[in-house]
């Protein structure tokens, strides 16, 4: 890998890749050189780069006679399905911007996005077309009845094959995802060619992609992770990407085998799901050589299991966010340590400051700061969230964390969900890492409640749908949090739930919602 800093987005001096790709439709040129190898795969549908690259030029050449220009806006509402990869690869063709949004987003919130970016398209599944506002042109993907006012996709498919592509400046849009919105409207960060460019980057160098990787897309595609992690970065490698439309077990399991996959990415709950469905023990994982985890702390029982369960897997953990267009830090090739979430990247800059925007000794917790090229200029069409949020070129994670003296970053918390009981400052992911390395426990989350006498204390909800006395589990638990964490760490409450963990769109645990049981 050749670095070097460049200036960027203004007065941003960062550490970039010196040969990289000027745009992303360059990089997908690129791919589409090896015509013949396969790109992906969607059940008995499957696409060689070549035929990939020829219809994503006819949908760029459809966007373009409907009046689509670069930089135009089109929101892409779709599953993991072809017609999104299809879809996506079209729009930054044309050198406009894709926007997905998740297929469990409401309608208030679908049309707050379409009207926030001023879309100028809107691309939908039949299943969630119902929730699309009027006065906005809309395509509907295949599946479902034809609608009034809507264009069906394949119409976009009828353009030419000779597409000549957009050269979009490095700087420019290339996509906008919005946060889950959480304590507020969702805020759409602006992910550049740039940005995106170098992430794919930091996955082909630390991952050693190449051609012959076969991607798992089990994430939603919509997701940063999904995007970045496995649509785009497959194009960047010329790999194939499978797509699996729905979660499930059983049904993940086997199409790994059967379509020899060698790489994935997804949550922790993902796979102590593959640990407890009976047809692992007869699934052939060999193909399967890096599996990524991140979002939540990974149970040690989890990590136990699928290093037993596929012996010459490399497991590595990621940490990211929206705005810093999928990974910041990763597990090294040569890092096992897999109770942090890995070292920073080769282009990342990471630092832990204090509330006086200082920066702290190692081993001591602050608020995480994040800058490099990955990182986004700004959120659009929004200087205050943008200004609340960006200092001196470093997006301010809000992610309590701590940096070891071997350069691990490990991250302990939210700032919003950090517990203060008596005075005494509770970390809740080290409650829940405590409460995790129990064999039962499948699933843990800890949140503050308040209390008259010490401002907070501590609920913990568990997950354990194979436990059977649940008071002595409880005791088992509480002794362990005694044994293993200060007094004051021990959770006050117990919820013993028997569904998973409610997550938002984007996966992450809703503390919200939790406290609201309380």
């Amino acid at each position: 890998m050749n670095l070097r800093h460049e200036l960027h987005f203004g007065e941003r001096m960062v550490r970039c890749f010196a040969e990289r790709w000027p745009h992303l439709p360059a990089m997908l040129a690129d791919a589409a050189r090896s015509r013949e190898v396969e790109a992906l795969v969607d059940g008995e549908r499957r696409w060689s780069w070549g035929r990939l690259h020829e219809d994503s030029g006819r949908i760029a050449a459809g966007l373009a006679k409907l009046g689509l220009r670069p930089g135009d806006r089109v929101v892409l509402l779709a599953p993991n399905r072809a017609e999104f990869v299809l879809a996506a690869f079209g729009i930054l063709r044309l050198g406009a911007v894709v926007v997905p949004v998740s297929m469990r987003e409401a309608g208030p919130g679908i049309a707050y996005i379409v009207n926030q970016c001023a879309a100028s398209l809107v691309i939908a599944d039949p299943a969630v077309a119902g929730l699309v506002p009027e006065g906005v042109r809309r395509v509907l993907l295949p599946g479902g009845a034809p609608r009034d006012g809507w264009l069906p996709f394949e119409d976009l498919l009828e353009g030419p094959a000779d597409w000549i592509d957009a050269a979009p400046g490095e700087e420019e849009p290339a996509a906008l995802l919005y946060t889950s919105g959480t304590t507020g409207a969702p805020k759409g960060a602006v992910l550049t060619h740039f940005n995106l460019v170098h992430s794919v980057l930091h996955y082909k160098h630390m991952l050693g992609l190449h051609a012959g990787d076969r991607g798992l897309l089990a994430v939603p595609a919509s997701h940063v992770t999904g995007l970045v992690a496995l649509i785009l970065a497959m194009a960047g490698c010329g790999g194939a990407l499978v797509l699996l439309a729905e979660f499930k077990a059983a049904a993940s399991l086997a199409l790994l085998a059967r379509e020899r996959v060698t790489c994935t990415l997804m949550v922790p709950a993902m796979y102590a799901l593959w640990l407890r469905e009976p047809s692992l023990a007869d699934t052939d994982l060999s193909s399967l050589r890096v599996a990524g985890f991140g979002g939540a702390p990974m149970a040690p029982a989890t990590i136990e299991g699928l290093q037993r369960s596929c012996p010459g897997l490399r497991l590595f953990n990621a940490y990211g966010a929206t705005e810093t267009s999928s990974p910041a830090t990763m597990t090294p090739r040569d890092g096992t340590r897999l109770d942090a979430v890995g070292k920073p990247l080769p282009c990342a800059d990471i630092r832990v400051m204090d509330d006086e925007g200082r920066e702290v000794p190692r081993g001591t917790a602050g608020e995480v700061w994040i800058a490099g090229p990955m990182v986004v200029p700004r959120y659009w069409d929004n200087p205050q969230a943008t200004a609340a949020g960006f200092m001196a070129g470093y997006w301010k994670s809000g992610d309590i964390g701590t940096m070891d003296a071997d350069g691990y970053l490990r991250v302990h918390d939210r700032k919003k969900d950090m517990i203060n009981r008596g005075g005494y400052k509770v970390f809740s992911v080290e409650v829940e890492n405590c409460l995790l390395a129990h064999p039962a426990v499948a699933e843990a989350a800890t949140v503050g409640v308040p209390c008259p006498v010490l401002g907070e204390r501590i609920h913990a909800f568990i997950y354990a749908p194979d436990a059977g006395d649940r008071e002595a589990l409880r005791r088992e638990l509480a002794a362990r949090c005694k044994d293993e964490l200060a007094d004051y760490k021990t959770p006050d409450f117990w919820t013993w739930l028997t569904e998973p963990l409610p997550r938002n769109a984007n996966g992450k645990v809703m503390k919200r919602t939790l406290r609201e049981r309380t």
